[in-house]
């Protein structure tokens, strides 16, 4: 056959994307004997080989490369390639490159920066160290490779051995440079970034865009924007728009949203595309300016550039930490007439932000919508049912993913804890230890905090143990969790001691002590360390002066209690929550300041509980007001008639009155409803 009619085939095998018609080709070259002649039956082989690998038949390619009575390295290549590509079955591609008689670059490099991709980087490396002749590529993948699974300081390591060898080609190829350069910036080493830097000017190696980028993101997250707005000036050239908006988004992480929206102003007019928009959007959204994100989305609209998922997903965030659910779901129409909103970026983004709005219903609504997910999103949904108490609905999604992170099973874990499904987060803990999954920080609070509310000392300190195993006893949040455990539990002087021994960092741990001594009735205790977190320079919170309520609540300390209720707004710039109002009318019904209780009831912005009436009824009951009382308890029942406190209560106030028939009268009423006293309870270990 002529040579042409050879590459008349070749080329229909390499744009066929059909396997029939790519089977019927074969069909017609094995008839025809191509595929058996010395001249043509290898190229014609190869191309086969292509064909059935981009139609991602595999069995196939494999049986034809069993076939071919003539094989080169690009035929085993090729087939190698294919089984990478496919994302499985990479044991094969592996024999099959063990396999290969004579390998070239090509074999080396496809299957050491697949390993790497996929993080399998103990193979990887197997296979570097094997390489006879490295180039940079094979540098370049496996210094990525470490990156990529945040191995930073082994990626560094390794690009300081490529320094040691005697090839100044690959210490000033610009790829690997760019690579580390990268590393450098996620580990804020400004020391590295800059050496390399200065080998670079030493070197004259041209910078392109890919290197300046790199070099001015690298500054910038290393907080030096000095040198970063320094360094892009030098260019005579105007910078392009991947360098300014890692100067944009650097200058906005450290909070110089004026400095970001100068040099934004400055570029945008010269630099219209959408990655400068989406860093300025973006600096907004992380510097809680969701209204100044949403204007400039607006305007950036008017300008006639078109947004694209990351511009979207700014945009939505920013309408979520605004708590306006109107504008996210006209940003969600407008995502789906752009064909965007089932990327699952802006799924997952999308959820958050109707359950951050208070929109669980139009969340699950649009899950239920979805087609795909990824571990990402099906997060998002088990911390949007269990927010919203839905813990039923949220072991379902966890049930049904095919794969779980530890993210995923902390969310599971804190979903119960936070639901009082204590006895539940402690099983799906030790199933986790059972699997022995990796464990940190948020699966171990989460769980000792489940002990805590069922007051399991020894298990709680036993958990604390395999913290202690695994490296974690000194950090925070687990030791906050034990305090916490301690004082509920009743074991206020090993809380204190572990209070003092432990690096407090920000208030959280202060709270914590805090609320332990108010719970258990060391008021004066409770004011002492609100004293002590005063002065050490710690700023209090809502939490905080919850604590300090209770303390003057359960101390009688009516004076002291009523100063810092006026001074938390005045002072600390805090409005009073309905927890605080809670406090403050129970500390004055105990006290017997009755009528400041039902005044506070009167002025406060929130619709008072039955808790709070009950509050002011207690203290009735000990004053002695037996009219307030009465009608204190009516409006109870009204709120809640299946409490059966207030009946048993109501009961007693007719019968110290001497009221008997309308004291038995209260009692029948309570039969008649099926009200039933609950009994009382203690999950204190003995």
């Amino acid at each position: 056959m002529k040579l042409l009619d050879l590459h008349n085939f070749s080329r229909l095998l390499r744009t066929c994307c059909n396997i029939q018609q790519g089977k019927q080709l074969h069909l017609f070259l094995f008839k025809s004997g191509l595929l058996q002649s010395l001249s043509s039956s290898l190229f014609i082989g190869n191309c086969l080989l292509q064909m059935y690998a981009k139609c991602g038949h595999l069995n196939d390619a494999h049986r034809l490369f069993d076939e071919m009575p003539y094989r080169n390295c690009f035929s085993w290549n090729s087939l190698i390639e294919a089984y990478l590509k496919s994302g499985t079955n990479k044991d094969i591609s592996l024999q099959l490159f063990n396999s290969i008689p004579h390998k070239n670059e090509f074999s080396w490099n496809s299957i050491i920066s697949s390993y790497a991709k996929s993080g399998d980087l103990h193979v990887a490396r197997e296979l570097f160290n094997k390489m006879p002749v490295k180039n940079g590529i094979t540098w370049n993948s496996m210094i990525n490779g470490y990156a990529r699974i945040g191995c930073h300081e082994e990626a560094l390591n390794l690009f300081k051995s490529l320094n040691n060898l005697d090839c100044p080609s690959l210490k000033d190829d610009t790829f690997i440079l760019a690579t580390v350069i990268r590393i450098c910036a996620n580990l804020a080493a400004s020391d590295h970034g800059k050496q390399i830097h200065t080998r670079l000017i030493i070197n004259n190696v041209d910078f392109d865009p890919v290197m300046v980028s790199s070099l001015v993101n690298m500054y910038a997250k290393c907080g030096d924007l000095d040198s970063a707005s320094h360094f892009l000036n030098s260019f005579q050239e105007k910078p392009d728009g991947f360098s300014l908006s890692a100067l944009i988004s650097g200058y906005a992480k450290c909070g110089r949203l004026i400095d970001a929206r100068k040099f934004f102003d400055n570029s945008s007019g010269d630099n219209c595309n959408i990655v400068l928009w989406n860093s300025m959007i973006a600096g907004y959204v992380d510097n809680n300016q969701g209204v100044e994100a949403i204007n400039l989305f607006n305007k950036m609209r008017t300008y006639g550039i078109r947004e694209d998922p990351s511009t979207l997903a700014s945009v939505l965030t920013a309408c979520a930490s605004l708590g306006i659910v109107i504008n996210g779901k006209q940003i969600h129409g407008h995502g789906l007439k752009l064909g965007f909103i089932h990327e699952l970026i802006i799924s997952s983004v999308v959820i958050d932000m109707y359950s951050k709005c208070g929109s669980p219903n139009d969340a699950c609504r649009f899950f239920e919508e979805l087609e795909n997910y990824d571990t990402i999103l099906l997060n998002s949904m088990i911390n949007l049912y269990s927010n919203y108490r839905r813990v039923e609905d949220a072991r379902r999604i966890f049930e049904m993913m095919p794969s779980r992170s530890l993210i995923t099973w902390n969310s599971m874990i804190v979903g119960y804890s936070q639901n009082g499904c204590a006895i539940e987060a402690l099983n799906l803990f030790c199933h986790m230890h059972r699997l022995d999954l990796r464990m940190d920080k948020v699966s171990i609070a989460s769980v000792i905090s489940s002990c805590a509310s069922t007051c399991a000392l020894r298990l709680g300190e036993q958990i604390f143990a395999l913290a202690t195993v695994i490296g974690l006893e000194s950090d925070q949040i687990i030791s906050t969790s034990l305090i916490d455990l301690y004082s509920k539990c009743g074991y206020i002087e090993d809380g204190r001691r572990l209070f003092d021994e432990m690096i407090k960092s920000d208030e959280v741990p202060w709270n914590s002590m805090l609320m332990g001594y108010s719970t258990n009735g060391y008021g004066t205790e409770a004011l002492k360390l609100f004293e002590e977190m005063r002065n050490a320079g710690v700023a209090p919170n809502n939490i905080t002066f919850t604590g300090v309520f209770s303390a003057c609540d359960h101390c009688g300390l009516v004076e002291e209690g009523r100063r810092w209720f006026d001074s938390m707004k005045e002072e600390f710039n805090i409005e009073p929550g309905i927890e605080h109002f809670s406090c403050m009318i129970d500390m004055f019904s105990r006290a017997g300041y009755l009528e400041e209780a039902v005044n506070l009831i009167d002025q406060m912005p929130f619709e008072a509980d039955a808790s709070m009436w009950s509050s002011v009824l207690r203290g009735c009951m000990a004053d002695g007001n037996e009219a307030l009382a009465m009608k204190i308890a009516e409006r109870i029942i009204e709120l809640n008639p299946k409490s059966s406190s207030v009946y048993v209560q109501l009961a007693s106030i007719h019968a110290t009155s001497g009221d008997w028939e309308r004291s038995a009268q209260v009692r029948r009423t309570m039969r008649d409803r099926r009200i039933q006293k609950s009994p009382g309870q203690s999950w204190v270990d003995n």
